[in-house]
């Protein structure tokens, strides 16, 4: 088969293309990028953003997984100064070995909605870039920004909201994509806070903390403190940290706000 012959979607590697042309031209808008920008795109597949990209900006790097549309980028895009494409598992690549200055690096990419969130994570790690523009399962965005006290809001938010600022930019229908997919999704953009609020010390902590209550979400902040095997504070500790950090032990992790995550991890310390 040739590198340039359209082939059907690997459901392993979770593909669906974005066919829509109008929706490719305001995810590029959205990121806002010009010709002395860097911008990498995540799973660029058969180049739906990249025909809009390339030529744009001073530098684009290409990171796909798939040995044919990989193959195929490189064929399209052989001889030119200012793509890159690299191929490889964007989880396995750190952003300082895509970019001499990540910190000033654009983040854009339609991502596999089943390692969606290994993805965030994956890029809010050191260093973090500029921005990061997603292509996401709609109700993972709503986890993502979901107001403290309801059902959705979780380690993924307090994770996210800690380190950036979120906002869900809009929805894509289904039919943009082929093969279309059984849900629904939207763009969100993910701005790293500058300067940086937490060491990485500090959010290895607060990570430790958040993951252990809620994954007893439904007991009480006194019970987690004092019993969680990540965490086992004294009765007489957990006391003195809720009267220093202001949260009442009876509430549900639910019921913390991530600045109130931040300050217990601290005062875990």
């Amino acid at each position: 088969m040739s590198a340039h012959a359209p082939r059907p979607a690997k459901r392993s590697l979770g593909q669906n293309f974005l066919v829509d042309a109008n929706i490719q031209k305001k995810i590029v808008a959205a990121l806002g990028v010009g010709s002395a920008d860097e911008v990498l795109e995540i799973g660029p597949g058969r180049g739906a953003l990249t025909r809009h990209l390339a030529g744009r900006v001073r530098r684009l790097v290409l990171v796909e997984l798939d040995d044919h549309l990989a193959r195929a980028l490189a064929e399209e895009y052989e001889g030119r100064a200012d793509v890159a494409v690299v191929h490889a598992d964007v989880l396995d690549t750190q952003l300082d070995a895509l970019s001499a200055a990540p910190a000033a690096l654009h983040v854009v990419g339609n991502i596999p909605y089943n390692i969606t969130t290994p993805i965030i994570f994956h890029l809010l790690a050191r260093p973090r870039p500029l921005e990061i523009v997603l292509m996401v399962q709609d109700d993972l965005a709503s986890r993502i920004i979901a107001p403290v006290g309801t059902k959705e809001y979780g380690a993924l938010s307090v994770g996210v909201r800690t380190v950036a600022r979120v906002e869900r930019l809009f929805k894509v229908a289904r039919g943009a994509f082929r093969p279309v997919p059984g849900v629904d999704s939207c763009i969100i953009r993910i701005r790293p806070l500058v300067p940086e609020p937490l060491s990485a010390q500090e959010e290895e902590r607060l990570r430790r903390l958040v993951r252990a209550a809620f994954q007893w979400r439904r007991k009480q902040l006194r019970r987690i403190l004092r019993d969680h095997p990540d965490l086992t504070r004294p009765e007489a500790v957990v006391e003195e940290l809720a009267e220093r950090v202001g949260v009442d032990l009876e509430d549900r992790p639910e019921r913390l706000t991530p600045e109130q995550f931040v300050r217990l991890a601290a005062a875990l310390q």
